[in-house]
């Protein structure tokens, strides 16, 4: 099974509709697929119906904004029914609130560090207005030279704890997970990988999401390097939890890996998609 259960599209902060993303996930052999925007659901149609086309396996999904221990940790959920969603669509919309307020205090910070304009240039990579994000900024200063790929920008200026990084209270982790129950999906820590926990506040985050019904987080993905396939694997075991797979796909040359080139989970997981064939 080539499962690539987590990417993103125009609605969001991807480069490409979702449409053209269900293309390039049949190209590079996916055979389930799941397109995962943040904080919002907008692309699920399209996204359903192109799979459908290609004769690709296709599951509904969202990515969510959390704020836990002041940081922002993401959780994807999969599997949702569309028609039954009215909980998860509203908290959405709430979530989303905020964000361009944010973004205008992002430009006006990286005015300050002697970047002007960015606010305006990278409302030029954006589809979806109300979801402005950083990405769109890293594309911007990609283009202005001011740093040579998007993941500069997020070390130098944009990632937490960053000197152009504006904070944003997201949804809880009870919530998200309430949130995709409701929908009738399942709730998964998205890359823990890129969480700049200690291991006691990794381990009392794992606890919360089990108390509060979460089963499974991201072994292997685009956003994880090597090693950690491996850590997290080990953190699966430790913990119980079903594995999930996905390439965090936003456009070419902007991560690890493309769609459908991910290697393997290990054998001895239990894959999360495991559930719906």
């Amino acid at each position: 099974m080539n499962a690539d259960l987590h990417c993103h599209s125009t609605v969001s902060d991807g480069q490409f509709a979702p449409a053209e993303v269900a293309r390039r996930a049949h190209a590079g052999g996916v055979t389930l697929w799941a397109l995962t925007d943040h904080d919002e659901l907008g692309g699920q149609r399209e996204a359903r119906s192109a799979a459908e086309e290609l004769g690709m396996g296709n599951l509904s999904g969202v990515e969510i904004s959390v704020t836990w221990a002041s940081r922002t940790v993401h959780i994807v959920g999969l599997g949702i029914d569309p028609t039954n969603a009215a909980a998860l669509i509203d908290g959405l919309v709430r979530t989303r609130n905020g964000r361009v307020a944010r973004a205008e205090a992002i430009g006006k910070e990286l005015a300050k560090l002697g970047i002007p304009d960015a606010y305006e240039g990278a409302l030029k990579f954006v589809s979806n207005p109300d979801m402005i994000s950083r990405t769109h900024f890293a594309r911007f200063m990609v283009e202005c030279e001011h740093c040579e790929f998007t993941q500069d920008v997020f070390n130098r200026y944009l990632g937490d704890d960053k000197p152009a990084c504006i904070g944003h209270r997201w949804a809880k982790l009870a919530d998200a997970v309430g949130w995709i129950q409701k929908a009738g999906g399942e709730a998964i820590v998205a890359h823990p990988g890129r969480y700049a926990y200690t291991p006691l506040e990794f381990d009392a985050l794992f606890a919360e999401f089990i108390y509060l019904g979460g089963k499974a987080i991201e072994v292997v993905t685009g956003s994880h390097t090597l090693d950690q396939y491996r850590e997290y694997a080990d953190v699966a075991r430790r913990f119980g939890f079903e594995a999930s797979r996905g390439s965090d796909f936003h456009a070419p040359g902007e991560g690890r890996v493309d769609l459908g080139t991910l290697p393997p989970l290990p054998s001895d997981l239990k894959p999360v998609w495991e559930r719906w064939l």
